[in-house]
């Protein structure tokens, strides 16, 4: 009995721990970015103080819904093996440590893609997406700001992957980095990348700000994360958007201010049944 004890403050410590690590990675990662904004973009957030308290009210409980399973999990794979995590840089070819990171963003990219479509259909935008939503126009902090049932379907990815690719501990780190920038920048609003990357040859397939401030005007278009892969398969990629100065038309009010169909995908290519 006392062993189970051990295990289960063990697991909760580890949790907690956790939460408090995605928590913190949130705000120094959104707080620098939201910095770099006020150095470029000086009052591209004016306006915005009581949309950012939400976000980043939204941000702080989505980081116990991503800390709690990642918590668990990693103390799993310290203690009792949990995992296809490895430490041995020789267990695998070096060239696969890479093509791991790859497969682990295409991975995670395709599961947020279909997701996300489901989150524009009338039922479940409405009951979750709206939250996310709400940011018109998002900010450095929205990166997280998502209701609990939204925040659940991106908590559970990493964990299911790591039972099912092997992947070192290093490359796992630079995967969750590629995450937490990738998440942020997209929000800024404005582009952080140099043009001949977004503009380029590497824009025709990566996502950056650019791409997904499109979806945050029409909401039924660029679906991706890091990739325009399954936008361009399933037809809703509909290229890059343009960023504006705030502007009072622009600035929603504490409530969100959107239609109540504005983001509701009602069935255009790549339609979900």
């Amino acid at each position: 009995m006392g062993d189970w004890m051990a295990v289960v403050f063990a697991l909760l410590g580890s949790a907690v721990a956790m939460t408090m690590i995605v928590g913190i990675r949130y705000l120094l990662a959104s707080g620098a970015f939201a910095l770099a904004t006020r150095w470029r973009h000086p009052g591209l957030y004016a306006g915005l103080d009581a949309q950012i308290g939400r976000e980043i009210r939204w941000s702080l409980a989505s980081a116990a819904i991503y800390g709690v399973p990642a918590g668990i999990i990693a103390w799993g794979w310290d203690n009792r093996g949990w995992t296809l995590i490895y430490r041995d840089w020789g267990a695998y070819p070096l060239w696969y440590v890479p093509l791991s990171v790859l497969a682990f963003l295409f991975a995670h990219d395709s599961w947020f893609y279909w997701t996300h479509r489901l989150m524009h259909r009338p039922y479940w935008f409405r009951l979750a997406h709206a939250v996310h939503h709400a940011s018109r126009p998002p900010t450095a902090w929205a990166a997280m700001a998502f209701h609990p049932i939204e925040a659940l379907t991106g908590a559970v990815v990493i964990p299911v992957l790591v039972f099912v690719i092997p992947i070192h501990w290093a490359a796992l780190a630079v995967v969750l980095t590629v995450m937490t920038v990738m998440g942020v920048t997209n929000h800024v609003g404005w582009e952080i990348f140099p043009r001949f990357i977004w503009q380029g040859p590497l824009g025709a397939g990566l996502i950056t700000a650019s791409h997904h401030q499109r979806h945050h005007e029409e909401y039924r278009c660029n679906y991706g994360l890091y990739f325009r892969f399954w936008d361009r398969l399933c037809g809703t990629d509909r290229g890059v958007g343009r960023f504006r100065s705030a502007a009072p038309e622009r600035r929603a009010p504490d409530g969100g201010g959107m239609p109540a169909d504005a983001g509701i995908d009602r069935g255009d290519a790549g339609q979900l049944a």
